[in-house]
């Protein structure tokens, strides 16, 4: 049985509640891009924009926007593809980290 688009959400949402690397701001970007992967339908590659994801991930300043998303990419959370044209957005892939 394939699991709906929301469930497969609130999936990811538990397994992200075991890991204590986690802070609040990384689990407002975390919420944020999978907001945004619902409401496209997708499963695997989002289409994201910073100013979106800071807006709903409550995130002001650029500086803190920033940290916070590097390391979801190193802690191993996140594939990030910036698209650097003005007519395509950036990528971002939800990856299963693999805990030790």
């Amino acid at each position: 049985m394939q699991l709906n688009n929301a469930q497969r959400w609130f999936d990811f949402m538990d397994y992200l509640d075991n890991d204590l690397e986690l802070n609040v701001w990384h689990i407002s970007l975390l919420v944020a891009i999978a907001r945004l992967g619902y409401k496209q339908n997708e499963n695997g590659t989002i289409r994201v924009s910073r100013s979106k994801l800071m807006a709903l991930a409550h995130i002001k300043t650029i500086t803190s926007f920033h940290k916070y998303f590097k390391q979801l990419q190193e802690l191993g959370y996140i594939k990030y593809v910036p698209s650097y044209h003005p007519d395509y957005r950036s990528t971002v892939e939800i990856l299963k980290r693999q805990k030790e």
